[in-house]
């Protein structure tokens, strides 16, 4: 079970970290104002949907942390995540890996899809 009045304080440290008031934090998660609102007093518990926004909108935010406290904040992104995309859109079955070797199977095309709508096409050269 949630404890409402902690995750309140959890909620608000999220909100000043970003430097956002409640308003401005309503509008990027894409809620009512009133919501924040009725969360912050402790009116209202979260609703799993306005947790889900919270973490798609700011990726530093851990689940288990936002809801229990365990966890840190911000959470440190995995290295793998700060690696620059390669430039060359081309790539090799050696930088693929061995396991494609191993079923004789090769990769024709990666599609990397983003949240912007946006993608990125890698083709086997």
């Amino acid at each position: 079970m949630i404890n409402n009045e902690a995750f309140t304080k959890r909620l608000q440290k999220v909100i000043d970290f970003y430097g956002e008031s409640a308003s401005s934090f309503a509008e990027k998660i894409g809620v009512q104002r009133s919501s924040i609102s009725h969360i912050l007093s402790g009116r209202n518990k979260p609703s799993l949907d306005f947790v889900l926004k919270v973490l798609s909108s700011f990726p530093e935010v851990e689940l288990y942390w936002l809801m229990n406290g365990k966890g840190e904040f911000p959470a440190q992104l995995k290295a793998e995540s700060q690696q620059p995309i390669q430039e060359s859109k081309n790539l090799s079955t050696s930088s693929i890996g061995n396991s494609t070797e191993a079923n004789n199977k090769s990769i024709e095309r990666i599609v990397i899809f983003y949240k912007d709508g946006t993608f990125e096409n890698f083709e086997h050269s």
